[in-house]
């Protein structure tokens, strides 16, 4: 049996947080995080874990818990401190649990697609998954639960509904394990999914981890006194004080429970990760196979001062994604490193509406030039990537106006032409300001006085990963897991397919799972 809880409708809650500004950064879709302990506070340490993971999605956050009888489900809208207080966190008692933070690739920002996602099977047992990723067959798994199920995921007619490949991977799963089990179920399904997940679920007894064949999307085990921890990255093994035992691997299902850990192979693996976690989306104090991510930032930086040299006279970061760059690139080139600008952490989601006036301010509301340090200088501005370049365009213009005199901008990746459909959110090309223009033109529509990238195979030998065990199509185009017709892809598809179908809603199998204080 499960419950399922938020505060949605609390009037002592804040309403939906928004971003002040129009130009967002490349975003991932999501941090996961189980842990399976028993004697210990698994809600508070999944808390903490999801702390360190909160740079993955800011859109919602949540925990489900089990303690070997049922499993109860507390998700809201809003960051992880917002969400979450001490008496919330004492409520969620047991030995298992699966902690999500979200930033939507598919589906909107709504209570019902928070994670973790929640189904009973059809003999009452409770089943909660968090996802992070994106798959590329979602409508070919929305016909499959349409068949298992006699219904299909639809909007209308008032009923809550979620719109997500993640919420259709659970329901799927929960369908399955009817009949053979959970562990089995998995078997049976993770080989249909086509795209980038990994994935993070439990009943109430059992934390299971998979991850696609590819290994697109980051994924490690830990090891605690009393149990087992899995997470999106090794940081948040390092805040709960577990020990990095090592990745999961690509194809691989993991079950840790009573009788202890156990390892299945569902797919051969066929590695291909991500090498933006390296470039922006990973932390820099997470570790990616073997490779500190910061060392290789700062090896990026060295190599692009190699590749794409300038004469100026300060060396300084967009913080903070830019920093270790700069800090390599100031040390290869001899050139001064310092800090130009300063960072307003706290501007990235408001609750306040934005008026007309506070869009007008834009960056200056993140970013704030230091002038004594800028007047008079020629600066080498350095910057994880450029993806649509609002930011660089205002930034540049801004510190011209503190006395800048001249503004080099280098990149720390190649220039990003070619949509992401594995869990970054840049799903079209027309969205990518080098999709459509060359390295002068970017040039030209940032206005700064020279523009340098690092190329890809500098990028790729800062990792120390073979090219051939990384994905690197938002930049060369070439997609190792093929994409489906765009009428067959996106964001809200689920929210547009057969809207005359029957809902499937949240909490499926358990009448009353929904209880909204």
């Amino acid at each position: 049996m499960g419950l399922t809880q938020n505060a949605a409708n609390d009037p002592t809650k804040p309403p939906e947080p928004t971003t002040v500004d129009d130009e967002r950064p490349p975003r991932e879709e999501c941090g996961v995080f189980g842990v399976w302990a028993p004697g210990e506070e698994v809600a508070k340490l999944a808390y903490f874990g999801l702390f360190a993971l909160q740079h993955r999605g800011q859109e919602a956050a949540g925990i489900a818990v089990g303690d070997g009888e049922s499993v109860v489900v507390y998700k809201d809208l809003g960051l992880v401190s917002q969400v979450f207080d001490e008496q919330t966190l004492s409520s969620l008692r047991g030995h298992v649990a699966v902690g999500h933070v979200r930033y939507s690739t598919t589906g909107s920002t709504t209570w019902e697609n928070a994670q973790p996602t929640f189904r009973t099977t059809a003999t009452g047992s409770g089943l909660v998954l968090g996802h992070n990723g994106n798959l590329v067959n979602t409508a070919e798994l929305r016909d499959e639960v349409a068949a298992l199920t006699g219904r299909a995921p639809r909007n209308g007619h008032g009923r809550q509904v979620a719109t997500t490949d993640s919420d259709l991977v659970c329901e799927l799963l929960a369908a399955t394990a009817a009949d053979v089990g959970v562990e089995e179920a998995a078997m049976r399904l993770l080989p249909k999914l086509k795209g980038a997940f990994s994935v993070v679920f439990s009943d109430e007894q059992t934390l299971y981890a998979a991850r696609d064949l590819h290994g697109v999307r980051p994924l490690v085990l830990g090891r605690l006194e009393r149990g087992w921890v899995v997470a999106s990255e090794t940081a948040a093994l390092d805040i709960v004080g577990a020990s990095v035992v090592r990745e999961v691997e690509p194809g691989e299902l993991l079950a840790i429970d009573a009788n202890g850990l156990r390892s299945s192979r569902w797919a051969a693996p066929e590695p291909k990760g991500c090498v933006f976690e390296y470039v922006y989306l990973a932390r820099p104090d997470t570790t990616i196979g073997g490779r500190s991510v910061h060392a290789a930032r700062v090896e990026i930086g060295k190599r692009l001062a190699v590749e794409a040299p300038v004469e100026a006279d300060l060396v300084i970061p967009v913080p903070e994604s830019g920093t270790p760059a700069a800090i390599g690139f100031a040390q290869a080139s001899g050139i001064p490193y310092g800090q130009g600008l300063v960072k307003n952490a706290y501007v990235g989601r408001t609750f306040i509406q934005p008026s007309q006036t506070i869009r007008q301010l834009g960056i200056r509301l993140k970013l704030n030039p230091l002038r004594d340090v800028i007047r008079g200088k020629r600066l080498v501005v350095v910057d994880d990537s450029i993806v649509r370049g609002n930011t660089q365009r205002a930034l540049v213009r801004m510190l011209r106006e503190a006395g800048a005199v001249e503004v080099h901008v280098r990149i720390a990746s190649p220039p990003v032409r070619w949509p992401c459909f594995y869990g970054i959110d840049f799903a079209t090309r027309a969205e990518l300001l080098a999709g459509s223009l060359d390295t002068e033109g970017v040039r030209r529509s940032i206005g700064a006085d020279t523009l340098g990238y690092v190329s890809l195979e500098g990028l790729v030998a800062a990792t120390e990963q073979p090219r051939s065990r990384l994905c690197s199509a938002c930049f060369d185009g070439k997609y190792p897991i093929p994409v489906p017709d765009s009428t067959l892809i996106g964001k809200h598809l689920l929210e547009g397919l057969s809207r005359d179908d029957e809902a499937v809603t949240v909490g499926y199998g358990a009448a009353g799972a929904l209880n909204r204080p």
